[in-house]
């Protein structure tokens, strides 16, 4: 047998190989779409086939029977909701997903450093657990405007009410036609030095009045010597009834810690709080008349707080519901990138010298710029889907200044817009702002796959 004869007989078996190779393959390509078929009747059913009615729903008028081709997409455009929706969902992409990012990022570094790491994350991550629904619930009574019961004002009045005070008798007013009342809310009598004088209140709720406070019948008997102005601010209200107006009566109470000032040519000359039985005393006066004035601070009402849900603050109030659920998942996943970051290039920096912003800022953020960037692009995409939130933590008349496109193509369709072409105009134009950020994720890991 010749050499040639004998290679093309080694060789034969060998070319032959594949054909059992593909017949094998095309045998269980059946079975293998046979099992793939019922995941692909649901996506076709649950994704292709919306996507594509939505499609061609947006070029049909809101009873869906008549063609108008692209005047849903130019009315969108049009329409001021829907451009504010527009330019709310652009502050919510370049806002949270940023800031989540950081936080996760900042969080994550400083875990590592801490005792009981496990229990941290769990704690942070903890929010994921809560539904939209809850969380929306639960933040809509904490930026209630009342601080009784919203805690983030009731500790905003707390800090402000200790650093500024408050006043306290904000519903009081003065006897009309015994007190003037000037254009900034005080009230004013005229008085001359060494006289007293009575400054007649009304309208003082009982839970106002100090507990300690005293009848004013002893201070309105004191005389006033010369130099001097004596006086009483007294509730000219006698419990149960009886009594005469402008005249302090037995029964009637001093209004403790009111603020008393003597004015003359404009300027005051001198202040005094009254005791607990109204009574007070402006001393070191010269002879002559003097307005004798109870400031607009001691009737301003009480400081009610910020206005979280109001028409400024509502987006970011929003956001800040948004980045407390969040901020777990982004920590964890960046948690994860740096467990498998590469010690000895750590370790060899610190050798060399140094610091840890150094190591973070150098080394850590570069090594971890591809985790980053999936958090980052992944958040992108849940941000613009952002409906819930929106929906349940914005009240009703502000919820056209916090709406998103998400909120806004539910309200055009089915809550009381009922122009559902108009509606998948802005759902198509939600999908297309989508499909870029779900392009990069995908083509992104197959590059990290290869």
């Amino acid at each position: 047998m010749t050499a040639t004869a004998l290679v093309k007989q080694q060789a034969g078996p060998r070319a032959a190989g594949p054909a059992p190779e593909r017949r094998g393959r095309r045998r269980t390509r059946p079975i293998a779409l046979l099992f793939v078929f019922p995941a692909l009747l649901l996506l076709g059913a649950l994704v292709v086939y919306p996507v594509l009615f939505s499609v061609g729903r947006s070029f049909f008028d809101a009873s869906g029977t008549r063609f108008v081709g692209g005047h849903n997409y130019a009315e969108m455009f049009r329409d001021p909701a829907t451009l504010k929706a527009i330019r709310n969902t652009t502050i919510w992409v370049v806002v949270a997903p940023a800031l989540l990012t950081g936080l996760g990022l900042i969080l994550a570094v400083l875990v590592e450093k801490v005792r009981w790491a496990t229990a941290f994350k769990l704690l942070l991550f903890m929010p994921m657990a809560v539904s939209f629904l809850a969380a929306g619930i639960i933040f809509r009574l904490a930026y209630d405007e009342d601080p009784d019961k919203g805690v983030l004002n009731a500790a905003v009045v707390s800090v402000h009410d200790a650093f500024e005070g408050t006043s306290t008798y904000p519903t009081a007013r003065g006897r009309t036609g015994l007190l003037t009342q000037d254009r900034d809310g005080s009230y004013r009598t005229t008085a001359s030095a060494g006289e007293s004088v009575a400054l007649p209140m009304v309208g003082v709720l009982p839970g106002d009045l100090p507990g300690d406070a005293a009848p004013a019948r002893t201070a309105a008997a004191r005389k006033a010597a010369a130099g001097e102005l004596r006086g009483v601010v007294y509730l000219d209200f006698t419990p149960g009834g009886g009594g005469e107006q402008g005249k302090v009566d037995a029964k009637e109470s001093g209004l403790p810690g009111m603020k008393v000032e003597a004015v003359r040519d404009g300027k005051t000359v001198a202040t005094a709080s009254t005791a607990a039985d109204g009574s007070f005393r402006l001393s070191g006066l010269r002879a002559g008349p003097y307005t004798v004035k109870l400031p607009q601070s001691n009737f301003a009402p009480p400081y009610q707080g910020v206005s979280w849900l109001g028409p400024a603050l509502v987006t970011p109030a929003i956001i800040g519901a948004y980045l407390w659920i969040w901020t777990g998942f982004a920590m964890v996943l960046i948690g994860a990138g740096l467990s498998t970051l590469p010690r000895d290039a750590l370790e060899a920096a610190r050798m060399d010298g140094a610091n840890e912003w150094q190591i973070f800022r150098r080394i850590t953020v570069p090594l971890l710029a591809p985790v980053l960037t999936v958090v980052f692009v992944t958040l992108v995409i849940n941000v613009m889907k952002v409906f819930d939130l929106v929906y349940i933590i914005a009240p009703g008349p502000v919820q056209e200044d916090a709406t998103v496109l998400a909120t806004q193509m539910w309200l055009v369709s089915f809550g009381g817009g009922n122009d559902q072409g108009l509606g998948s105009a802005l759902g198509v134009l939600l999908l297309l702002l989508v499909v870029p950020a779900m392009v990069f994720n995908v083509r992104r890991f197959r590059r990290s796959q290869r």
